[in-house]
């Protein structure tokens, strides 16, 4: 062999392992975790918000981030299996939504970051020590705030002249949608309302409980879930037919044809926690990270259900709605 040939024979040999570390090291990019409630579907808005934002405070997935996706697809009983799944990849941070999602996480792991863009009173539920100081490995924000349920109820009054038998249907399994049970059977207290708990656990769950409601209450109050949010277009659907004029907590279940919903936007929570993750990422805490509280509040009210459930809606009450369907 010549030489020259050996030369560049050997500073190759040397050059290789030093591009095959720097190959391997990019390829080893800052990982989210992130655990969906419901489906790519279903969330594709909240996700859609939240991955923007990490683009415009310069994470670009596929770049310099990674993002691992999973979904529980509305079954609660996933995300112990999908929080052992993201924790067994080593992630850097876990995004996950709702009370059910993140005590499933804590208990994978005490140290991977958790940050939940919606929790229902998570000091309450333990989520947290408090909100200004969260201690432990997660923050993000509530989606819970003081007299919502009141103030969905008076809009419930509005569109429904006569309202007094109000039925909640829930899935009582989660924590948090007892809370909110608990605040909307207080606020009915005060209105004088007759109140019914239709209990939901699982997707079969949902048919039979809005039939049996159907002549025996006037209207129907759906608090929010992964089970909900997953069926929202059924729920829907079934309400119309059962003649239940209803209000829900987020304006995508009037997208789906539901008549009205009040509630946080919960695309800008998930645009507010890209934030919480950038920082994580480039060396906070969590638990130095208070919980914030909504900013941002929707009313949504679809006219198209309202035609079908021959109601009319007040002139007063569509100039005050963040968003008409028609």
């Amino acid at each position: 062999m010549r030489r020259r040939e050996f030369i560049t024979l050997l500073g190759g040999a040397a050059a290789w392992p030093v591009a095959a570390r720097a190959q391997q090291a990019a390829s080893k990019l800052p990982t989210i975790g992130f655990i969906g409630e419901s489906t790519p579907s279903g969330q594709r808005q909240w996700v859609a918000a939240f991955v923007q934002r990490l683009n415009e405070l310069g994470w670009i997935e596929g770049r310099n981030v990674a993002i691992e996706y999973r979904w529980a697809e509305g079954r609660n009983e996933r995300f112990a299996e999908l929080s052992a799944e993201i924790v067994r990849r080593k992630v850097d941070v876990i995004v996950t939504q709702g009370t059910p999602a993140v005590f499933a996480a804590k208990q994978e792991t005490s140290v991977i970051p958790i940050v939940f863009p919606i929790a229902g009173n998570p000091v309450a539920n333990g989520l947290v020590a408090s909100l200004a100081r969260p201690g432990g490995n997660a923050t993000g924000l509530t989606n819970q705030t003081a007299d919502l349920a009141g103030k969905r109820l008076e809009l419930l009054r509005e569109v429904v002249p006569g309202l007094r038998r109000l039925a909640i249907m829930a899935n009582v399994d989660n924590p948090s949608v007892a809370l909110d049970v608990d605040q909307v059977r207080v606020a009915a207290d005060a209105l004088t309302l007759e109140v019914a708990t239709s209990k939901i656990r699982r997707a079969e769950d949902i048919a039979p409980a809005i039939e049996a409601l159907q002549g025996r209450v006037d209207a129907l109050y759906v608090a929010g879930d992964p089970l909900v949010t997953t069926n929202r277009n059924r729920i829907a659907i079934l309400s119309v037919a059962a003649r239940l004029p209803s209000i829900y907590g987020n304006r995508e279940n009037i997208e789906a044809g539901g008549l009205m919903s009040y509630g946080p936007n919960l695309s800008d929570l998930h645009r507010r926690a890209a934030d919480y993750v950038d920082k994580i990422l480039r060396g906070a805490k969590p638990a130095d990270l208070p919980v914030e509280q909504p900013t941002k509040f929707d009313l949504a009210i679809n006219l198209i259900t309202a035609t079908a459930l021959g109601l009319t809606i007040p002139p007063a009450l569509l100039a005050r709605a963040d968003e008409v369907i028609e």
